[in-house]
């Protein structure tokens, strides 16, 4: 192509890759080349938009140049590639939108769903608008996306809105290249568009539709009753926040007796009224992924304004005459869809907005499934008839030392993918891990984490798993040549990597190691680095359960460097609900270290005796006989577990409702402040660092007998976790000389623990890595498999 001089008309053909289906670019891309003048055409073609443009040197050049700086606001322009075109196209033709193609593509990536945008919520409220009150408003900037896309190119035939025919009037707006709906693929309206129905457990029909169905369900949020909500990605159950009775007859329905509810409230001013909220805080709550924020209650006793009661106790904990420290921290969030908006205005209120789905279960997308599952949790079902083709779960964040930190990938982040900091060579599927499960497909350097699919434990969840899998990879057509899977073999999505892969396209990748790496890909690490791994349980090399582990590693390999000492899990699975076997197994049998002696030397009884008076006689001598046997009780050197034992022998939690409750109650409880940290070790055995947490044990003890208060020893117990960890980072560095910390799994997940370890080994002299774009915990791990995969097979190759 021969140099171009100026004024003279070239011709062009224009790529432009990234998210750049369903967010407008098309129209945007109309809208420039008609202010420049110039000639030619734009179409989808798979996952990118092509462009052919003819005009005057300078214009083309301007138009190439703000393709990248103009761009809609959700579009993420990855790359604009720029190269000659041989055929004429004639000038003053004009600029044309062609109809997308359907053709194979190495790169698909399409938008996740986007929040209601100001100029939709206007039309909403607006009564002479013709979309007053309708509940499905949208345009190119806003509405569902991944929820309906059944194939790509992203075009309305290829959704689940094809069955709704356009009427005249969003016909003309959808051809419309001015107008901002022009290529909306599921643009409506109450003439042409999906509608509400309002129905009863055991109605053989609805029993009222669209305003009436809105109001049907008003009135029974108002009474205190259950309604089910469809919602973008799944069903939600939904009742009056500020209604005690309500929500504890959720709370008993739902089989959720402990674990805090999230809560939609109207707007950020009530947002505001609720808890004490940080710029980023708004700035996430107010975002287009919409995600619900965990945040900082108010404690200064301020009621909101304008005579609204207050939150109900128990959407935060359902024992709130335990401590009002329980109810330190609240899951917010702000509508999302139009209809959340006319739900939060017609109640006055805020809701609590949970899965529709029974503790555990996957969260229910299909209308017959939700009306079978939910019929009896629900007083009332909100529905409407457009179908929902992939599950997505409301997303979960939290802001940790001033940086975002996810705890849920769901809706509004899920499909966007990452990158690999090292680029696979042939698509793969890392299969994550069980609980708090996600999946990633991947191809060169992309890694398309999937939604929270839940603890892949049943057969429900397996088959949402299969069934995600399946609807993703047709969308990006990957199909995975490798799989990566975890080393614990009876978890399902290992027992999947074996059942639909050969031996040799199978990965094993241990669960720690995923763990560390899924933080140092995020952070685009690809040498050596000090991995932290914190979590409940994971598969080690050594046959033990592993979960308190400093790994000196790369994405390709580690070694195993430090460790917490281990103590038996009595009853296996049964110590993590009940953490008071938990503690048992460290007083009763934690591995010992000094040369001489039996571990029962290590503490005085009379310190245990009264711990031990307020459990059942019998459960303890099961306990006692199964750790003299060696009797279903592994081993671990698991933080997660020590923080069950500190909890139990605090008098905290003793059983757990759910996963990680005793961990994070003692965390909520902890004094705030400075303390010192209690009385530890750290020894060395077998060539490795191990954190013997006998003496912290019995100093907590010891406080206990002084009568203490729980809230300074658990305070003071954290304070000795920050200690340790920065001393075995101290003595890793001293030994290998390295300066890169990447702090990876669920224990990470305490907010205390995770600021106060990056302030100071930041202060340190250590460059600190965390997750912030995938959870630290276990939904983190597809994405670190991913990672750990693609080095491996790329030094293969």
């Amino acid at each position: 192509m021969k140099p171009a001089t100026s004024g003279e008309r070239v011709a062009r053909v224009v790529e432009v890759r990234g998210v750049v289906q369903g967010v407008g670019f098309r129209p945007f891309v109309w809208r420039l080349a008609t202010e420049l003048g110039l000639d030619g055409t734009v179409v989808n073609r798979a996952g990118q938009v092509d462009i052919e443009i003819a005009g005057p040197i300078e214009a083309v050049d301007e138009f190439s140049h703000r393709l990248r700086t103009d761009a809609p606001p959700r579009a993420r322009v990855e790359e604009v590639l720029v190269r000659g075109i041989e055929r004429e196209i004639a000038a003053g033709s004009g600029f044309s939108i062609e109809e997308s193609e359907a053709v194979a593509s190495a790169e698909r990536l399409f938008p996740p769903d986007i929040a209601a945008c100001d100029d939709c919520l206007r039309e909403l409220l607006d009564p002479t608008d013709r979309r007053y009150r309708y509940p499905f408003t949208n345009c190119t900037n806003c509405g569902p996306r991944a929820t309906i896309i059944e194939d790509l190119p992203y075009d309305r035939a290829r959704t689940s809105m094809r069955d709704f025919r356009l009427c005249a009037a969003c016909q003309a707006e959808y051809r419309d290249p001015a107008n901002r709906r022009f290529h909306a693929e599921p643009v409506a309206c109450p003439d042409c568009g999906p509608q509400l129905s309002y129905r009863r457990p055991g109605d053989a029909a609805p029993a009222a539709h669209r305003e009436d169905a809105l109001q049907a369900a008003l009135d029974d949020l108002r009474a205190g009753r259950i309604v089910v909500v469809k919602g973008l990605g799944g069903y939600h159950l939904a009742c009056d926040a500020t209604d005690p009775t309500a929500v504890a007859r959720l709370r008993d329905r739902k089989h959720r007796w402990a674990k805090p509810f999230a809560v939609m409230v109207r707007d950020l001013d009530e947002a505001r009224r609720q808890a004490r909220l940080s710029a980023l805080e708004e700035a996430l709550l107010t975002s287009p992924a919409r995600p619900i924020v965990l945040v900082e209650r108010r404690r200064d006793g301020q009621l909101p304004r304008g005579g609204e009661p207050p939150l109900a106790d128990g959407v935060v904990n359902a024992e709130p005459a335990r401590s009002s420290a329980l109810n330190r921290r609240v899951g917010l969030f702000l509508p999302y869809t139009p209809l959340h908006h006319l739900l939060l205005e017609g109640l006055g209120r805020p809701i609590v907005l949970t899965s529709g789905n029974l503790s555990d279960e996957p969260l229910a997308t299909d209308d017959a499934e939700a009306l079978e599952r939910l019929s009896g949790i629900a007083d009332s079902f909100l529905a409407h008839d457009r179908e929902i083709r992939a599950r997505y779960d409301d997303s979960v964040t939290r802001v940790v030392d001033g940086r975002e930190s996810l705890i849920r990938r769901g809706r509004g982040y899920a499909p966007e993918p990452l990158d690999l900091p090292v680029a696979t060579p042939e698509p793969l599927l890392a299969a994550g891990a069980e609980l708090k499960h996600t999946f990633v497909l991947a191809r060169g350097g992309r890694a398309h984490v999937a939604p929270h699919t839940g603890d892949l434990e049943d057969l429900l969840t397996h088959r949402a798993f299969e069934g995600n899998l399946a609807h993703l990879k047709r969308l990006l057509d990957i199909e995975p040549r490798w799989v990566a899977h975890d080393l614990h073999p009876a978890y399902l999505s290992t027992q999947f990597a074996v059942r639909h892969f050969p031996e040799n396209r199978r990965i094993g990748v241990q669960h720690h190691h995923a763990h560390v790496a899924s933080a140092a890909a995020e952070a685009g690490l690809t040498g050596e680095f000090i991995g932290v791994a914190f979590d409940g349980l994971g598969m080690g090399d050594d046959g033990t359960f592993w979960g308190g582990e400093v790994l000196v590693a790369t994405l390709a390999a580690y070694r195993r460097a430090a460790r917490f000492g281990r103590a038996p899990m009595p009853g296996g699975a049964l110590a993590v609900k009940k953490p008071y076997r938990m503690a048992l197994g460290y007083l009763l049998s934690a591995e010992a270290f000094e040369p001489r002696g039996r571990v029962a030397d290590w503490i005085d009884p009379e310190l245990t005796r009264a711990f031990l008076d307020r459990l059942d006689p019998r459960e303890v001598e099961v306990v006692r006989v199964q750790l003299a046997r060696g009797l279903n009780a592994p081993v671990a050197s698991s933080a997660g577990r020590l923080f069950d034992a500190a909890a139990s022998l605090l008098g905290i939690r003793d059983v757990a409702e759910y996963e990680a409750q005793a961990a994070v109650e003692l965390e909520l409880l902890a004094q705030e402040g400075s303390v010192r940290p209690l009385p530890f070790e750290i020894v060395r055995r077998d060539g490795l660092l191990v954190y013997d947490p006998r003496p912290t044990l019995r100093a907590l003890l010891e406080g206990v007998a002084e009568g203490l208060p729980a809230e300074r020893l658990a305070a003071r117990f954290q304070e000795t976790v920050a200690a340790v960890t920065r001393q075995l980072c101290g003595e890793v560095r001293t030994a290998t000389g390295l300066r890169a910390v990447a702090l990876s799994g669920g224990v990470f997940q305490n907010q205390w623990l995770a600021t106060t370890l990056v302030r100071r080994l930041s202060r340190d002299g250590f460059e600190v890595h965390t997750n912030q774009r995938v959870p630290a915990n276990d939904g983190g791990i597809s994405y670190g498999q991913a990672a750990v995969a693609a080095a491996r097979l790329a030094g293969a190759s």
